[in-house]
């Protein structure tokens, strides 16, 4: 095989893995009935550029799966993603919490805010808190910092977490990401990189929470 068949070849294979993982990052676990529901917090973006949807079916029902999500956040509960994705992306955050911490625990309510960096950087409203079934966080500061003032950069992602009873015990879990971004290049990028990434990062979620609810 010649050096061009070689790398025609290696690009090929690199863009079908490519598509499967976005693939992945868009769907994976959801159902085309989940990916087609109306969700509570869609009608705050109207037209997004990037939409994933990620379904997981979790052994304790909704009621026992909520509190782990009103304790998240930035130096809090965090996201019960695997150590080893905190320590690549989120350096500077504590790892995610084994266990309920009663001073953790609260009563979400539309308007709270949830951290998600450092004090006076990204951070998510809660916009509903319908418990033990909707959670709806909305965010516009998860940017660079400078960004907005450099290249007029702007975004708008809604959140959403979806819990279902199913059976007499269990819980059908989809998570929703509805986001925007300006300027076109920067939305090219965030969609490119973001969407992949989500794959990761919320089947990690998800194992996380089962591995807790069990405990």
């Amino acid at each position: 095989m010649s050096i061009r068949s070689r790398v025609v070849a290696t690009v090929a294979v690199a863009a079908g893995a490519y598509a499967v993982i976005h693939r992945l990052g868009a769907t994976s676990g959801s159902t085309a009935a989940e990916r087609a529901a109306l969700l509570p917090g869609d009608e705050l973006i109207a037209q997004p550029s990037l939409v994933t949807n990620h379904a997981a079916t979790l052994s304790a029902p909704p009621e026992e799966v909520w509190p782990w999500l009103t304790q998240v956040g930035w130096h809090r509960g965090g996201w019960y993603t695997p150590r080893w994705v905190d320590r690549l992306i989120f350096p500077d955050n504590l790892p995610s919490a084994d266990r309920l911490d009663p001073d953790l625990v609260r009563d979400l309510q539309p308007g709270d805010r949830i951290p998600d960096g450092p004090p006076g950087t990204a951070e998510f409203v809660v916009e509903v808190a319908d418990a033990p079934h909707t959670l709806v966080l909305h965010s516009r500061t998860h940017l660079p910092p400078g960004w907005q003032e450099r290249f007029g950069a702007s975004l708008d992602w809604v959140w959403t977490f979806s819990l279902r009873q199913v059976g007499t015990g269990g819980t059908r879990m989809l998570i929703r990401n509805r986001g925007w971004v300006s300027p076109a290049w920067l939305d090219l990028g965030y969609r490119a990189f973001i969407t992949p990434a989500d794959h990761i990062m919320t089947r990690g979620m998800f194992r996380g929470l089962e591995e807790r609810v069990r405990s």
